[in-house]
């Protein structure tokens, strides 16, 4: 295959219509009681680890960034015929959310982001000395991966230390981290049971055929709901009234739900684009860990910056 077939991989010719040329690779899994037990344990994994203790909630959620940044460099590889280091760049997506822990956690210095500098130069460099002409794509996927999974997935340890008290101690809280995925849990399952029953109009046919407005508002509403069940017992926002301590986790309901909406968009058109139906076949039911992630990629950065702001 010469350059140009390459060039022509990228020019639309994988970009299959899901009704016509995608392969349902969950098969035999897809059934509702496997897809039921599959998420219940996701869920009780996420929530037992983030209880549980800090220790316990940094390697669950290295390791996710890890699959999720394998899964990714694997289907881009495949899907494009690219070589993009998936060890190297798996390793630095690891060991960066290992540094963010440290630095929000023990206030350590910037010096625990050196060896991820070194590894990023590490793709730069040694991609020179391998065959092949395609150099610039296979940089450029890898650092995608790093700023698309890793820096995401990373930012859950801003939401998981927060300083308190004059001093401004730093302490875990798992109430933030959880509500994310509270969010998205009670938004995909409110999305499935109105959009499956009032669903008429197409979010965004072209990308996902499926989604409605209506199973999206309904999604949204019910996030919000839990979103004021959260806020009787969490005052996080340190807010002066309980009517603005609830209309600010009403706030993290909203943006959480818009942007984690956009995340699946993002990742279901790199799906279409690259002729895969799922990101990879571990989890029945569900596909793989990134198609498991892909709304939180966006909803966490989001919800942090809405902290920040608020």
């Amino acid at each position: 295959m010469n350059e140009s077939d390459y060039n022509s991989l990228d020019g639309g010719a994988l970009d299959i219509d899901v009704n016509k040329g995608e392969i349902d690779h969950t098969g035999a899994f897809s059934s509702l009681p496997v897809r039921a037990l599959t998420g219940a344990l996701f869920v009780v994994a996420i929530v037992g680890c983030c209880l549980w203790h800090p220790m316990a909630f940094l390697v669950l959620f290295a390791a996710f960034t890890g699959l999720c940044t394998w899964e990714f460099t694997t289907i881009i590889n495949a899907g494009l015929h690219l070589q993009v280091n998936r060890m190297i760049t798996t390793v630095a997506a690891v060991y960066f959310f290992f540094a963010m822990f440290q630095f929000v956690s023990f206030m350590e210095g910037a010096g625990i982001f050196i060896p991820f500098v070194l590894t990023v130069m590490y793709l730069l460099i040694s991609e020179l000395y391998l065959p092949g002409f395609r150099k610039i794509e296979n940089w450029a996927f890898a650092f995608m991966a790093l700023l698309y999974i890793a820096l995401p997935m990373s930012m859950l340890n801003v939401l998981a230390f927060i300083g308190v008290g004059k001093d401004a101690d730093i302490v875990y809280t798992y109430i933030l981290t959880l509500s994310i995925f509270i969010f998205l849990w009670t938004s995909d399952t409110g999305a499935y049971l109105i959009g499956s029953k009032f669903g008429r109009h197409r979010l965004f046919p072209s990308i996902s055929p499926k989604k409605s407005w209506e199973g999206s508002i309904g999604g949204g509403a019910l996030a919000i709901v839990a979103s004021q069940i959260i806020a009787i017992w969490s005052h996080d926002f340190n807010a002066e009234s309980e009517w603005r301590n609830r209309l600010l986790w009403a706030g993290l309901a909203i943006i959480v739900v818009v942007f984690g909406t956009w995340g699946d968009l993002v990742e279901s058109r790199l799906k279409r684009k690259l002729g895969v139906k799922d990101s990879g076949h571990i989890l029945p039911g569900h596909g793989g860990w990134l198609d498991r992630f892909d709304s939180a990629l966006m909803a966490i950065p989001a919800a942090v910056i809405y902290i920040y702001l608020v």
